[in-house]
């Protein structure tokens, strides 16, 4: 299948900011698929961000695009669903922004099952403001605020997104480029909250500090470390240990935050 990438990109914005190896520009690539691939107009596409590394995606991308405050993509995309319930909302950002200081705008847009589809690029790191060990870091791992090794246990995205309430939630990593679109396309179909984890790599500010020898290696232990979650059903949990589950990892079917609230509207005007 070809897709029409000329389309959603503005030449004028490119070379993209991004490191070599960064696996941020393989993400943009998929969601143009994915977008190109659910027949979207760019006049009704919105795409949201906050700040870091990730969150300059929407920049490169010709279509309705906001690039926020810092961990407020989600509160944006919300504002513009309820504004304009009929665009296809997507929001796209890092671990750092999304699930730190966003962290509380994301739960609640997962609680409240707007329908929005959240693309969250989980590379371990704050990796624009200077290298700072993010919720996600693993334990152990270096940053530059963990010279010695980062204390704090992780948040597992996905398993975050689906206990505030989110109605669809997938994992996916930067190495399995072709499963990236399709994710997307299902959480854009989906009537509620997506959220697509793609797990990323940053050789800069991660990468280096961890002694990671080439960006290869880093690939390589994304690919090493996911397992389909069909896979993972006839694993012992033995096998799992130190794995990750990919694919769609919960779906289910409840209202959508917007008809409920357009129905409080038509109360309120019948009152």
């Amino acid at each position: 299948m070809s897709y029409d990438y000329d389309k959603w990109l503005r030449p004028g914005k490119l070379p993209h900011i991004w490191c070599p190896g960064c696996g941020h520009g393989i993400v943009m690539k998929g969601l143009i698929r994915a977008m190109d691939t659910c027949g979207l107009e760019k006049n009704n596409t919105a795409i949201v961000s906050g700040i870091g590394c990730a969150s300059r995606l929407p920049g490169y991308i010709d279509a309705c695009t906001l690039h926020t405050a810092h961990g407020r993509a989600a509160a944006f995309a919300t504002g513009v669903k309820m504004a304009k319930p009929e665009m296809t909302v997507i929001c796209c950002g890092g671990d750092g922004d999304g699930t730190a200081i966003g962290g509380n705008h994301f739960i609640h847009a997962c609680r409240r099952n707007i329908d929005m589809t959240y693309v969250i690029m989980n590379n371990y790191i704050y990796g624009m403001t200077g290298g700072q060990f993010s919720p996600c870091t693993p334990t152990g791992m270096k940053a530059s605020t963990t010279p010695y090794g980062n204390p704090d246990p992780i948040f597992d995205i996905s398993k975050l997104a689906i206990g505030a309430g989110a109605t669809f939630v997938a994992r996916t990593t930067a190495f399995h480029a072709t499963q990236i679109d399709k994710l997307i396309v299902e959480g854009i179909k989906h009537k509620g909250m997506a959220v697509i984890e793609v797990l990323d790599d940053c050789p800069t500010s991660y990468g280096r500090r961890n002694k990671y020898r080439s960006v290869v290696d880093m690939m390589k232990r994304l690919k090493d470390i996911a397992v389909p979650v069909a896979a993972a059903a006839k694993m012992t949990a033995e096998q799992l240990e130190g794995k990750t589950l990919t694919g769609v990892l919960y779906k289910e079917d409840k209202p959508e935050y917007c008809e409920q609230y357009a129905k409080v509207i038509a109360k309120a005007k019948g009152a």
